[in-house]
């Protein structure tokens, strides 16, 4: 199916080289719309750009790169949202750099619902993976949709979370939607572009540059009511979502760890700064003065009030070193950590270690 006129008018702004977000949300302050704007004559243009995009803006030789969406644009999971549409995210609007459009894979309801990002370390620990996928359940399930960037780590573990939920997950990322970086997660991606969405400001065929990822960042930062990091280095990337998350006066929550973890010193100069010290999705809920879903609440008080929890610290440790400390035979220490598991009240480690979380 062809393009829609209006559909293309917008692309063929979005994709004329050089012109950035500023320069195309001015041009549209001053004419109106992208079909007055690809009418006007080259000297109106040139008092907003200059004369080398203004040429391109009137040229338009796009015609690989409309072809290229609209073939894309085929798949009905695939949309292109502009600044028009009301599914544009009204969040991103109250931002200082909206990008007037968006690429979406998936389902375009999810971008105006309630949100939060939850961030962190590419190179994440058992542990902090699996705070962050605990985390983003129980607020996926609270009404949250969970919003991350596709990375490795804290963001995967944090999207599958989401999925787990209620309120699915959304991935922005820093490449075109026709990619996915990294690789490892393809698998990932097409279960969120199938039960979540997926958002890119990036045209297709973009590269993973790495100078996209800050831009990534801020779109992360702004569609969301706060950012929740879990894990980061202090050169973590994460910590300039949550730096972009403060200054639009979003709330920034930090999950501490261990003082000798270099995962950890990100989170805790966080803390400093006056980011909310959080070790419970409850915490999240009552900043945001969201309710706590009874069910859920529930259920963790009566498995936190396990016996055999007297007796297991935050440390790792294997079965037998459990049942010499609570006096039980093997099999009963174990049948009761598969449950906790369930109840979301412990972990399973590699190696046979099991660990509490909550």
């Amino acid at each position: 199916m062809p393009l829609a006129p209006d559909i293309e008018a917008w692309l063929r702004l979005g994709l004329t080289e050089g012109l950035g977000g500023e320069a195309f949300r001015k041009l549209l302050s001053a004419f109106g719309g992208p079909e007055q704007i690809l009418g006007a004559s080259h000297t109106s243009l040139t008092t907003i750009v200059n004369g080398k995009i203004a040429d391109a803006i009137l040229e338009g030789r796009l015609y690989g790169e409309l072809a290229a969406v609209e073939t894309w644009l085929a798949d009905a999971h695939n949309h292109v949202v502009t600044f028009a549409d009301t599914e544009y995210p009204q969040a991103l609007l109250q931002t200082p750099d909206p990008p007037p459009l968006i690429y979406v894979k998936g389902r375009r309801e999810l971008l105006n619902q309630p949100a939060i990002a939850i961030v962190g370390s590419r190179n994440a620990t058992a542990q902090g993976k699996l705070t962050a996928e605990l985390f983003a359940t129980a607020l996926s399930n609270a009404g949250l949709c969970v919003v991350s960037g596709l990375a490795l780590g804290i963001d995967a573990a944090a999207h599958r979370g989401g999925l787990a939920g209620l309120s699915s997950t959304i991935a922005i990322i820093g490449t075109g939607l026709d990619k996915v970086y990294p690789a490892r997660n393809r698998e990932l991606a097409h279960a969120i572009a199938e039960n979540g969405a997926i958002i890119s400001e990036f045209a297709l065929g973009t590269p993973p540059l790495a100078a996209n990822f800050p831009r990534r960042n801020r779109l992360i930062s702004g569609m969301t009511r706060g950012c929740v990091v879990v894990e980061a280095a202090l050169s973590s990337g994460s910590l300039i979502t949550a730096r972009i998350a403060n200054e639009l006066g979003k709330d920034v929550f930090s999950i501490p760890g261990s003082i000798h973890s270099t995962l950890s010193k990100g989170c805790h100069v966080l803390i400093k700064q006056g980011a909310k010290l959080v070790d419970d999705a409850a915490d999240i809920l009552g900043e945001l003065r969201l309710p706590t879903p009874a069910g859920g609440a529930a259920k963790a008080t009566a498995a936190s009030e396990h016996p055999l929890l007297a007796h297991m610290a935050f440390d790792p440790c294997d079965i037998d070193t459990l049942a010499g400390r609570a006096g039980l035979p093997v099999h009963e220490v174990s049948a009761a950590l598969v449950q906790l598991e369930v109840d979301g009240v412990v972990a399973g480690l590699l190696g046979g270690l099991w660990q509490r979380i909550s």
